[in-house]
């Protein structure tokens, strides 16, 4: 009892040793040893193991716990004197604490809220209705919420609070409470109460305390595992004062530093915001500093490989360079891209086209044009006669200044360098990308915002994108160490290299060179615009020009054409994007994109026939691919086992919807859009079935 009396004896557990009763004897009640101060009994034991076990099981069990229950007396003050409001309910939201500034905050005393439910409380109107619902979803899924809130204080009135609810897992992994911080959100009209509840934020803290300073910086920047403390070094080089002094120089020429990079001008302007803002906003900022230190700024993450193997597999054989070679395996192109032009005939001009082929050409500016129709009656060439009559109808001769017979002998000498073999990427599909690009530069507001030599870079862009094709993904050469994939160093292995080749066939020959006439400053821009669309066209980058053209043309016109009619006036966006060259860059990207892969969007009979050839040109891969003992880049295309539907619709879901609605908002294209949507009911419909084919039986 003495022991009990003092202080320190609180949290002591206090064991009595009792001597054993006879086996004749009842057992005696323990109450009155636990009255008198005891925690619990020990028939004392002759075997020092026994008590050593008993001593052992008590510093595990009551003396832990005795241990935790005297830091929450630190923890409870701790609260007691937070300035942030804090509310800790049971899994059943039953209010068991809260503390004197939540008290303060709501105007309740803490005996009116305690064992009651959050439900029994009143509720602000200014919430959307399905607010709570949506709080409750998120932490029941044991998630931190945080987010503004509408509360309403024992005296009716409602205050904006910006809260976040923490669930607090027990024993089980089952959630035993939930802990609410809230303050005061910050608006014109309460920044005076804010004033009083908030006298300093965290950032603040951290200018006041310069140890404090240093560490959360260096929490914040030094993410890697080998990143370095100055201070560190420099203490333990007393005895170096050479390296000390080079160190120091260093630091200095660095901080003096005048070339800044975009991304470290944000950054510092990031850190500079958050000196003065509100803790919210300071950790809101924190996480976008986290966000973009990543390297992947514009590719989102996939779920669970087993989610979805087909999307899974489409990003890993077109989004990425895949594993690197295997000895002994090396992939060499069959095809000889030294082609003679001495063969070719004494080009015709427009005029001389054959009637039938003519009479197909009178539609190619419709979207529906059949473009299988024209590879039927041209003899699988089609890429020369609609290239002379679109780049006719675009002025690219009059642009170039060269003839209408050097075009031809340089469309025919593109044409020849595509693989006829290939089921997908042949001059057929280079010619589907040509009509795209022309019917994209037709629309209003891509006409408004290119010039004529951009006119003309994605006419010719278009062309030559996919020229001497092996009909094998990146991914392929990648792994089959091809002497390609060594010459660009794994880099976008095939769009490096059809723009190369295409302009040493230009340049080879003077018969075919259709930029021998134009000057040196224009052959130099006209290059690098078609180098930089031709590039576009690998998938590695896909997110990253999709993410940049809603973020510089889409947001920024629809802002322009808000205000705009507001004012009633029209709208000079286009006129704006002209004026900024990185804006048409980010159209031309795009446009030859959208047209690259516009197999979707095309009329439903086309799309088929695109998705029966894309899926041939994948399972010749994986042929191929399991014959050289090659890792399988994309697994489900396996002609045994794909569904074709599936393939179709992952790939819809996964690049070409966000991207087509970019480009739909800008181009205004409601007939594509259309045959999106019916072509991807007819993959669903198919995928419902169990259908792995291009048609239901009775279709075919």
């Amino acid at each position: 009892r003495s022991i009990r009396a003092t202080k320190p004896s609180e949290h002591t557990v206090i064991l009595a040793v009792v001597p054993r009763t006879s086996a004749d004897q009842e057992e005696t009640s323990v109450l009155p040893l636990l009255n008198a101060g005891f925690n619990r009994q020990f028939m004392e034991n002759s075997s020092i193991t026994a008590c050593y076990n008993e001593l052992v099981q008590i510093e595990h069990g009551e003396v832990r716990s005795q241990f935790k229950l005297r830091a929450c007396n630190a923890v409870f003050t701790a609260l007691d004197h937070c300035q942030e409001a804090v509310e800790i309910t049971s899994e059943d939201h039953v209010i068991q604490y809260v503390n004197p500034a939540f008290e303060q905050m709501m105007g309740y005393h803490k005996a009116e809220l305690i064992g009651k439910e959050l439900t029994e409380l009143p509720k602000s109107d200014k919430n959307c209705a399905d607010l709570l619902d949506s709080i409750n979803t998120f932490i029941k899924k044991g998630k931190e919420w945080q987010g503004v809130y509408y509360a309403r204080r024992k005296s009716g009135d409602s205050i904006q609070q910006h809260v976040k609810i923490t669930p607090v897992i027990g024993q089980g992994g089952k959630i035993r409470h939930f802990v609410s911080l809230k303050r005061l959100h910050c608006t014109n009209e309460n920044n005076k109460q804010v004033s009083h509840q908030l006298p300093c934020s965290d950032v603040q803290r951290l200018q006041y305390s310069p140890h404090l300073r240093e560490s959360h910086s260096f929490k914040c920047k030094n993410r890697r595992r080998d990143s370095t403390d100055v201070k560190s070094i420099t203490s333990q080089s007393s005895d170096a004062p050479s390296l000390q002094t080079r160190w120091y120089s260093s630091m200095a020429r660095i901080h003096s530093m005048t070339i800044e990079a975009p991304i470290t001008k944000v950054i510092n302007i990031i850190n500079a915001a958050q000196e003065n803002s509100p803790i919210t906003v300071a950790e809101a900022l924190d996480r976008v500093l986290e966000i973009l230190r990543t390297t992947e700024l514009y590719s989102p993450q996939l779920g669970t490989k087993d989610e979805d193997p087909h999307t899974s597999d489409l990003v890993g054989g077109l989004m990425t360079d895949g594993l690197r070679r295997l000895s002994g395996n090396e992939y060499v192109f069959s095809k000889n891209t030294n082609l003679s032009h001495s063969h070719l005939s004494v080009p015709n001009t427009i005029n001389d086209v054959p009637p039938c082929i003519a009479q197909l050409l009178d539609n190619e500016e419709s979207w529906d044009f059949n473009i299988f129709e024209l590879e039927a009656v041209t003899n699988k060439r089609p890429l020369v006669y609609l290239g002379l009559k679109v780049f006719a109808r675009f002025g690219v001769c009059e642009f170039l200044n060269c003839s209408e017979a050097t075009l031809r002998a340089w469309l025919q000498v593109i044409e020849a360098n595509y693989h006829a073999s290939n089921s997908y990427h042949n001059s057929t599909h280079a010619a589907d990308v040509l009509h795209a690009t022309a019917f994209f530069l037709g629309k209003e507001r891509v006409k408004g915002s290119l010039d004529h030599l951009d006119e003309v870079a994605a006419l010719i862009a278009a062309t030559i994108h996919d020229i001497d094709h092996p009909g094998r993904t990146n991914s392929f050469l990648c792994n089959a160490g091809s002497e390609l994939a060594v010459l660009y160093n794994d880099t976008a292995v095939l769009e490096s290299h059809h723009t190369a080749l295409a302009f040493q066939l230009t340049t080879k020959d003077s018969k075919c060179n259709i930029f021998k006439n134009i000057d040196r400053n224009h052959y130099r821009t006209l290059r690098q615009a078609i180098i930089d669309m031709v590039l576009a066209t690998e998938m590695t980058k896909h997110f990253e020009h999709v993410n940049k053209f809603v973020n510089s043309i889409n947001k920024p016109m629809a802002s322009e054409e808000t205000s705009s009619h507001s004012e009633g006036s029209d709208c000079e966006c286009t006129g704006n994007i002209k004026n900024f060259s990185d804006n048409q860059t980010l159209i031309k990207r795009m446009m030859i994109k959208c047209a690259d892969v516009a197999n979707p969007c095309r009329p439903l009979e086309l799309c088929i026939e695109w998705a029966g050839r894309i899926s041939e040109e994948y399972f010749a891969q994986t042929d191929e691919e399991k014959r050289q003992g090659l890792p399988v880049v994309m697994p489900v295309f396996d002609r045994n086992t794909c569904s074709i539907p599936k393939s179709q619709i992952s790939f819809i879901d996964y690049f070409i919807t966000d991207m087509f609605d970019a480009w739909d908002a800008f181009a205004h294209l409601p007939v594509l859009m259309q045959h999106l949507a019916n072509n991807y009911k007819h993959w669903k419909t198919l995928d419902e079935l169990k259908c792995r084919s291009l048609r239901l039986p009775s279709e075919n």
